[in-house]
């Protein structure tokens, strides 16, 4: 069928084997090795295709991308947390400059870089474009070349060089203009352009390119080496330049594949081998290649790789070397394939040519490798299987990374551009997202309906200007069925599907069923009838509202089962089972297993891990975690977690209950209600108890790549404490009302966050304000500030102590809210540990506390490197004395800011600390043990 679709559309004329290029490019280019610099002379031929006449010409000059740290590359880079651009030297960031454009009659043109995208420039035209018309310009401009350390391409550490975006690109005009700043997201948009183009360079250098080599000559008067390219019909050219060349040429029946993508343990006849079957089976897919030579270099594959255990280190992974390199070969050959053939909006309509890739591989995966399983070969040992991850076929992942995002809350429509996209759907999730919808289809419709769109639109569109609308256009006319749930619902909105069963009941030799609609959604649903696992029956039903009524066949079925196979992207897949007849009204059996696993919707999961924690009162604490959390996010959430101190001989541990309502429209995103509690010493022969009821309320912006959130919990602490002979203890129970608001906006070059606190209680009540800021200068010296302000309202606590007062350096933490190691230590290491809250001081001074109120004012800035210079000052102010000015000042070495810090005092109200008897006890520490904390560090950019 595929074969004689191809055949049918060539003869027709339909798809022209090479189509006429709208534009025209010749570069003459020679780069200057050991200035890193291009001097270019560049000839554009704009052709008007549109129907309006045009008085200016825009062009994509994304070389000058890298000029500014304030471009918009500069800030993505640091929304993405990474400060290597911000802090690079204007060599390394590289830039271009325009020498001259003249336009026809040899008149110079004016020209301007826009106002809110450097790299994008603006040609005013002396005469009008018509419709239909060319006109030719010359571009005289240099380029100072990039470190390649901040995309990947540019200039190596080693001599050679990778070249993108290394010329300038007229912009696509089709009645609107598509002009975009580079944010590296690897997007440039061009119209179908015939290239011709002069290189010269180093002779010892070996070149590298997709374009057909014409000529090449040296020069023997300075040893430069000059290639002639000839290319029709591209939208772009990338340029590889090695000392020593490690791309390899594979000579195949249908194309030539070039690439540096090896692997040291798999044999050349091998890799030969695997790059013939992936270029034969993409050709039988998507019809020729109209190129000659298909180039896929490792950083194409770096840029977009397959996620999933095969990324893991050799020692670990589940795959065989072979099998890896075929993951990375065919994953890129798709990308490559497609993105040089299909000329889609890459911003802006990036989810359609994302799905046919994606569906391609899935395709790829279940003809050659139909039983694979997303672990691999672990598969085979008895401990792996015991896992429902084991269970989950390669393919499935795709549902898996997607429902992921979806779970927490972050997935975006697959009509998102892709610069506002969070990363991770940017990389995996949207394109995953895509790739699921068109397995949807083809089990709703049928395969042929879907491959067969597939074709049309890739053979109609191969090489020319086109759109997911066009793919629409073709999917429709080739069904019958209403497709408006796919294109509005689907692809265009965030919308969710889930679906639960209201009433299940046999009447005679059927089973009646109601369905609920737990969605605004109308998406169709298939219900299986099964027996003992085994499925009997299938039904599509189609979307609808609230409830929708049902008959199947009820012989030798014992339950039904919503969306059995999975391959329906549903939400919340562990309300679709319900037994005919169940046994006190379990509908799914209990599953208890050690350590957690991915979420198996047919049974009711309960997983254990055994815990290790430590505290100086209780010393190593042993116990076990019961807990239901899966690896995706869920709503309701239990963890019940006793433990045993060895060091004290008690029982102590901690529960928690919660239950996260997310909100998909509004900056309202998440509702969390829940209950925690904990026991566990505070003192060498006592306990505390507490339990806090809670909830919190969740708001983001509608830019969902902000990290910016405003946090308000509202939660009742209440502490009961065992009486101590070691610690004064006059109010050892005590209930806290507390109101907490947080509005953060965190970044790697600057963050400000700010947070209120009102806290009710019988005997006092207090309100404080917290706000920090964190600036990192272009010479990469970093400023940090934070100020905070505290006031009783009322305290009658004062006859009792200090334990309820603000504290100057080290907080009692009465809420037991902070991760103390030894939270009632006054000497000795524990002690010592410094949680940066209330006063924020280093220095242990003389009136460490404020019991009417107290405000302080925190800096520190970079002296060299990693380490910095604090200062603190501040007023307390306690009841019966008048308020006192104290300070401190000293030395912070920054290992990971927040999380692992040391603080040398030098010179406070104490005097100079440095020269002072016990200088050991007054260095003060930050470490961060708890693992998800940690983590954070890794994944913040992720999401």
């Amino acid at each position: 069928m595929k074969t004689l679709l191809q055949a049918l559309l060539l003869c027709l004329g339909l798809f022209p084997f090479t189509s006429e290029a709208q534009n025209r490019i010749e570069i003459t280019a020679r780069l200057v090795e050991e200035e890193k610099s291009l001097f270019i002379q560049q000839d554009i031929y704009f052709k008007n295709t549109s129907k309006d006449t045009l008085t200016e010409l825009f062009f994509n000059d994304w070389a000058h991308s890298f000029s500014s740290k304030q471009s918009k590359l500069g800030r993505r880079f640091a929304e993405n947390y990474d400060r290597r651009f911000h802090l690079a030297s204007d060599d390394a960031r590289g830039a271009s400059k325009i020498n001259s454009i003249i336009g026809e009659s040899f008149r110079n043109l004016t020209f301007t870089r826009l106002e809110d995208a450097e790299d994008v420039i603006q040609v005013a035209l002396i005469n009008p474009l018509a419709p239909g018309e060319t006109t030719q310009l010359k571009l005289n401009y240099n380029i100072r070349i990039p470190d390649a350390k901040f995309t990947g391409y540019g200039a190596l550490d080693n001599g050679d060089f990778n070249l993108k975006y290394w010329f300038i690109a007229p912009a696509v005009y089709d009645g609107t203009w598509h002009y975009y700043s580079n944010k590296n997201l690897d997007d440039l948009y061009m119209a179908p352009t015939d290239f011709s183009i002069q290189f010269s360079f180093k002779k010892n250098y070996r070149f590298i390119n997709e374009l057909e080599q014409t000529n090449a000559t040296v020069s023997a008067q300075n040893n430069y080496k000059t290639v002639y390219l000839e290319g029709n019909s591209r939208n772009n050219t990338t340029i590889y330049l090695r000392q020593i060349s490690e791309f390899q040429i594979t000579e195949t029946d249908d194309l030539t594949v070039v690439t540096n993508i090896t692997d040291d343990k798999v044999i050349a006849e091998r890799e030969a081998l695997i790059i013939d079957k992936i270029s034969h089976f993409l050709v039988a897919e998507l019809g020729e290649y109209p190129f000659k030579q298909l180039v896929i270099s490792n950083i194409d594959y770096a840029e977009n790789p397959v996620y999933g255990l095969n990324q893991l280190p050799d020692f670990l992974s589940p795959f065989p070397e072979d099998f890896k390199y075929e993951l990375k070969i065919l994953k890129t050959a798709i990308d490559n394939f497609i993105d040089r053939t299909l000329f889609i909006n890459p911003r802006d309509d990036r989810w359609i040519a994302d799905g046919i890739k994606m569906y391609t591989m899935m395709k790829y995966m279940d003809h050659f490798y139909p039983n694979l399983k997303v672990v691999g070969t672990l598969n085979r040992y008895w401990l792996a299987r015991q896992f429902h991850l084991s269970d989950l076929e390669f393919n499935q992942q795709y549902n898996l990374l997607y429902m992921h995002m979806a779970r927490m809350n972050l997935d975006q429509p697959l009509t998102t551009p892709s610069d506002s996209l969070i990363k991770f759907n940017k990389n995996i999730a949207n394109a995953y997202k895509a790739a699921a919808g068109m397995n949807y289809l083809s089990e709703y419709l049928g395969n042929t309906p879907v491959e067969q769109s597939i074709d049309q639109f890739y053979l109609e569109n191969k090489l020319k200007l086109t759109s997911s609308t066009a793919f629409e256009q073709i999917l429709r006319a080739n069904t019958s069925k209403d497709l408006d749930w796919f294109f509005n619902d689907y692809v265009n909105s965030r919308k969710i599907i889930d679906y639960k069963f209201n009433e299940v009941k046999r009447e005679g030799d059927s089973i009646k069923i109601e369905l609920k609609n737990k969605t605004k959604s109308q998406m169709p649903i298939p219900v299986y009838g099964v027996n003992k696992d085994k499925i009997v029956s299938k039904t599509w039903v189609d979307g609808f509202e609230k409830e929708q009524h049902l008959s199947i066949a009820g012989d030798s079925i014992d339950r039904v089962v919503i969306n059995a196979e999975g391959f329906v992207p549903e939400y919340n897949r562990r309300n679709n089972y319900k037994k005919i007849n169940p046994f006190l009204g379990v509908n799914k059996p209990f599953q208890f297993k050690l350590l957690q696993d991915l979420e198996d919707p047919s049974k009711n999961q309960v997983f254990f891990m055994p815990v290790v924690e430590y505290n100086f009162y209780d010393g190593l604490k042993l116990g076990a975690k019961m807990y239901n959390k899966t690896l995706l996010s869920k709503a309701f959430n239990y963890r019940i977690e006793p433990q045993y101190g060895l060091k004290s001989n008690k029982l102590t541990g901690s529960a928690g209950f919660t239950y996260t309502q997310n909100v998909n429209e509004g900056n309202l995103y998440a509702i969390r209600y829940g209950i925690s509690g904990s026991l566990s010493s505070y003192a060498p022969d006592a306990l505390y108890k507490s339990y806090s009821p809670f909830i919190t309320f969740g708001f983001r912006t509608d830019d969902f790549r902000s990290d910016k959130r405003q946090f308000l919990t509202v939660s009742n602490i209440n502490v009961y404490r065992d009486e101590s002979d070691v610690i004064t203890n006059d109010d050892p129970n005590y209930s806290v009302f507390n109101v907490r608001y947080t509005n953060s906006d965190p970044g790697v070059i600057n963050a400000f966050t700010y947070d209120t606190d009102f806290q009710l209680s019988q005997k006092f009540s207090k309100f404080a304000l917290t706000a920090k800021y964190r600036k990192v200068f272009l010479n990469n010296r970093q400023f940090d500030l934070r100020f905070f302000g505290g006031i009783f309202l009322y305290n009658d606590t004062r006859s009792q102590g200090d334990y309820f007062s603000f504290a100057l350096d080290r907080p009692t933490d009465y809420l037991f809210r902070y991760n103390y190691y030894g939270r009632s230590e006054n000497s000795g290491i524990f002690s010592q540990q410094l949680i940066l809250a209330e006063g924020g001081f280093k220095s242990k001074l003389d009136t460490p506390f404020g019991n009417e109120w107290l405000t302080t004012v925190n800096t520190s800035t970079t002296l060299w490197n990693f380490i910095h210079g604090y200062a603190d000052i501040g007023l307390v102010k306690n009841q019966g004395s008048s308020a006192r000015f104290l300070y401190d000042s000293g030395i912070r070495t920054v290992l990971v800011e927040d999380y692992f810090e040391l603080f040398f005092p030098v010179y406070s109200s104490n005097g100079w600390e440095i020269g002072q008897p016990n200088y050991d006890q007054k260095i003060r520490f930050i470490v961060t043990l708890d693992l998800r904390t940690m983590l954070s560090l890794f994944t913040r950019k992720w999401y």
